[in-house]
Parts: C-alpha cells; sequence; structure tokens
C-alpha cells in the first residue's frame, strides 16, 4: 500500500490527525483533504500545505479515506462516496457508533473498512484510538491504519463488539477528566485559593498522578493506598465521595455513554 491519504471532513480531530501525520513523516503531497467550507480547505493547504479535493476526487485517487464526519453525517457521505470507490480502497471510519457492517453495506462487495475510535488527546499527540478491523480488512490494513492513528498517540486493537464501550471509555474518557478538573477547581476556590492557582495545582497533581499510573506498573488501588494515610485528609475525602456515590455515579456514566453509541449505531441520532 502507499501512504497516499485523504482526510474527509476535517474538522478538529481530523486537522490533529493530519498534523500528526506530517510530523511523523508523510509528505504533504501524499495528503489530500475536504472539507465542508472552502475557506477551511484553503486554510488547511495554507497551513500544511495539502491538497483540498472534493469527496469524490478523494475517493478516486486516494489509497486510504478516513472518515472524520459526526455520526449523523456518516450515511450521506458514503451515498457521495459509493459511486467512486473502488473496492480496493481502504476505508478507516471514525464515527462514534458506526460500525463497519454500516459503512460496508453502502460501499462496493469486498471494500476494506477498519473503525477507529480516537478522542481529542490527538491534539497534543497522546490520543487513545481504538481500532477494529471490519469483515474484508486484513492483517495489513489493520496495521496501517495504526501507523497513520500511532503519529498521534497510542493505538490498541480490539473486538469491534467492544468499540461501544472503549467509546464510553476513552473516546468521552477527556471530557470526564475536564469536569473532574472543572468540579476541583471550584472546590479549590471555595477553600480561598485563585482560581489560577488552584487550577496549577490540580493540573499538575493529574499529570503527575497519570505518569505514576503509566510507568510505575502498580495498580490504582495500590497508588491511591500509599497517598491515604490512617485517620489522615485523604481518607476524609475518599470518605465523602463514596456516601456521596461518586464510583456508583462514574459507573452509570459510562454505562449512559456506551448506550447512547450503540443508539448512534442504530440510527436513533
Amino acid at each position: 500500500m502507499t501512504q497516499n491519504v485523504a482526510v474527509l471532513g476535517t474538522g478538529k480531530i481530523g486537522e490533529a490527525l493530519l498534523s500528526g501525520m506530517i510530523r511523523g513523516g508523510w509528505a504533504p503531497s501524499d495528503l489530500l483533504v475536504t472539507a465542508r467550507r472552502p475557506e477551511r480547505a484553503e486554510e488547511l493547504r495554507s497551513r500544511y500545505g495539502v491538497t483540498p479535493v472534493t469527496n469524490a476526487e478523494a475517493a478516486k485517487t486516494a489509497d486510504t479515506l478516513i472518515l472524520t464526519v459526526k455520526p449523523q453525517d456518516m450515511g450521506a457521505l458514503l451515498d457521495e462516496l459509493a459511486p467512486h470507490v473502488p473496492a480496493d480502497r481502504l476505508i478507516i471510519s471514525g464515527a462514534a457508533g458506526i460500525t463497519t457492517a454500516f459503512v460496508e453495506e453502502r460501499l462496493t462487495t469486498g471494500t476494506p473498512v477498519v473503525r477507529v475510535m480516537t478522542n481529542t488527546p490527538a491534539l497534543v499527540d497522546e490520543a487513545m484510538s481504538v481500532i477494529s478491523a471490519g469483515s474484508h480488512a486484513t492483517a495489513a490494513h489493520v496495521a496501517h491504519a495504526e501507523e497513520i492513528f500511532g503519529a498521534v498517540g497510542k493505538t490498541l486493537r480490539v473486538p469491534e463488539s467492544q468499540q461501544d464501550a472503549c467509546t464510553a471509555l476513552s473516546g468521552s474518557g477527556p471530557a470526564y477528566f475536564f469536569y473532574l478538573v472543572e468540579a476541583m477547581t471550584d472546590a479549590g476556590i471555595l477553600l480561598g485559593l485563585p482560581r489560577d492557582k488552584a487550577l496549577d495545582l490540580i493540573v499538575q497533581s493529574a499529570i503527575g498522578a497519570a505518569t505514576m499510573l503509566r510507568d510505575s506498573g502498580e495498580h490504582p488501588v495500590r497508588l491511591r493506598e500509599n497517598v491515604t494515610s490512617p485517620a489522615g485528609t485523604t481518607i476524609s475525602a475518599i470518605r465523602e465521595l463514596e456516601k456521596h456515590g461518586v464510583r456508583a455515579a462514574l459507573i452509570a456514566a459510562l454505562e449512559a455513554a456506551r448506550d447512547r453509541s450503540r443508539e448512534l449505531a442504530s440510527g436513533n441520532n
């Protein structure tokens, strides 16, 4: 396979992927982009040196098409692409809840499709991208998807049956952490700290904790216990979290996200 890649519907995630690929060694001349607005397409050309094209032109000329549109727009995009996509094109779908079968049914029989759920830390090359093969995708197709998304972070192969759970955990995951930081910042203000100092304290604590989780090899329970002294401040805080059902609320929230991903897959927008 060559590395002639088109990113269709180049929004924030699409642009993050595009810039990451260029930093990873892709030549801008091998990268095509599509966008709804002509001014957006020209912005991408000016910023990265890539070539704006129409969706039909991308389908005819690129070896790999990465579909980064919203789930509710995927059907219309596939209808537009279908007359122009040869069966040897690799299609990478990045829309939440959209199954490989949904894509395959709308394209030429035998078209290889790979499903990828990435997340917004792609903007800082720290994405978690979860990859699943469709019924016609080979190991080489999956490896090619890993190479592309590896430019903006870590990749993980999973069976497609686990994609909705991964969407709930990592696709939506950054929002949960931002929500937690927002709440902790408000608490810091309530405790008498200026907002900027409270935010600095929390962000650095989050970075340190994440690094320990990644690099120490310790279970999160053990790491939490290491901070939790008998009759100390941390256990007092954790008691309140448990009293208010924070653990149960998180589990329920992720179940809701998973269920919504399934709804999107069924076309219930």
